[in-house]
């Protein structure tokens, strides 16, 4: 397979060029360009990632080390530094926001029956929660935090099927994760699981109106009374009650019965209480559905360990969200790769297997072939479980 091909090209046919340059001219991304397009800025900004690049310059200085090789890589001529800084300072980031939101759709698609979601459950499985990446004051002037710091928020909307994200948003590190709600079309049948960070009984009720479900910890103070009990059978599960919200303003804001289940874990020693607006799932689905909202915090953790997402590259707004939204392209292109070419190996072992090996001409299913020479055990691979299947 692509006998004579570089690995780096070969993996950017992972992707469909028709629809990346539809989302360049929705946003008249190449008007006025003369010497760098933008899908050479998106091959660039992918080689630094794949490669493991620490820097612009580094990634470079990289390319033009093999001028020979560039135009079979997808590249017109050698890159200055300086072009490829003033497009991500100048061409607007949501071309590649936009093509990100194509690539989680055929990706979804491809881990729609992911092996590694143990649940029993038919519904969609989402997992909310956000992260923050912190920045210099100084040279992120855009962003402030405190009064010492500057931070950009990363928020995402994760499907449990695969660890694959469904929707992704960026602020600034004052901005409200709550308010990301707002952003999501919510999907019927659906569940939803956050921490309670998310708690805003209005928008929890437009999630209930949508005819979907969301899960979450319900606060220690919030007011309630009971209606009825369920029958409890299930281990763990100390009660499984019927409530409505007593509180004037919230019961205003959510005028429908909740269902609080209590559900103490015995690995941790901890009593959860969680709330939900789904009746009919057994109480341990729900208990088991929180647990499983861990997979969006591994994913920050992993991502800001393998991607290029804590040292940026440029200084601007639009050169940071220009680069998160690469790197996730990247991830996503990979996760493509494994499941058409069914490879065995986890992600992490592909994207070390690529830093290495993205101007060799070896097929691709060869190059990942576990008959091959297996990479050493470190401590990060024990995070790569995550993506596994």
């Amino acid at each position: 397979m692509n006998h004579g091909k570089y690995v780096f090209a070969q993996v950017m046919e992972m992707f469909h060029h028709y629809r990346f340059d539809q989302c360049v001219a929705k946003y008249h991304g190449e008007r006025f360009v003369k010497n760098l397009s933008c899908r050479e800025q998106f091959l660039a900004m992918s080689f630094g990632q794949l490669s493991y690049r620490e820097s612009l310059r580094d990634t470079v200085s990289c390319l033009s080390a093999h001028k020979q090789k560039l135009y079979h890589l997808g590249f017109n001529s050698v890159i200055a530094r300086s072009t490829l800084a003033e497009a991500n300072e100048k061409r607007n980031w949501n071309i590649y926001w936009d093509f990100t939101q194509l690539l989680i759709k055929e990706a979804r698609s491809l881990y729609v029956n992911d092996s590694s979601f143990s649940l029993d459950l038919e519904n969609a499985c989402y997992a909310v929660d956000s992260t923050s990446i912190d920045l210099c004051l100084s040279l992120f002037p855009w962003s402030p935090y405190m009064k010492t710091k500057a931070s950009i928020k990363l928020h995402m909307v994760l499907d449990m099927r695969g660890s694959i994200p469904a929707f992704f948003n960026m602020t600034s590190g004052k901005g409200s994760d709550v308010c990301f709600l707002d952003l999501i079309r919510f999907e019927i049948g659906a569940f939803y699981v956050m921490d309670r960070g998310y708690i805003d009984f209005e928008r929890l009720y437009t999630i209930h109106k949508a005819g979907a479900f969301f899960v979450t910890r319900a606060k220690v103070r919030m007011r309630f009374k009971r209606r009825y009990s369920n029958c409890v059978t299930e281990n763990g599960v100390r009660c499984d009650q019927i409530i409505f919200l007593t509180d004037s303003e919230t019961k205003k804001k959510y005028p429908e019965t909740l269902r609080r289940i209590k559900y103490y874990d015995g690995e941790t020693e901890t009593m959860y209480v969680f709330l939900t607006n789904n009746l009919t799932a057994s109480a341990k689905t729900i208990a088991d559905l929180y647990k499983n909202r861990w997979k969006v915090e591994l994913f920050f953790k992993w991502i800001k360990q393998h991607l290029k997402i804590k040292m940026f590259w440029g200084y601007s707004e639009n050169a940071v969200k220009t680069q998160i939204c690469i790197a996730i392209c990247s991830y996503l292109i990979v996760a493509i790769l494994k499941k058409k070419l069914k490879i065995e190996r986890n992600i992490y072992e592909i994207l070390q297997i690529l830093s290495i090996s993205l101007f060799d001409k070896t097929p691709l299913l060869e190059l990942f072939s576990v008959d091959g020479v297996q990479l050493p055990d470190s401590g990060s691979v024990n995070m790569a479980t995550l993506f596994d299947g």
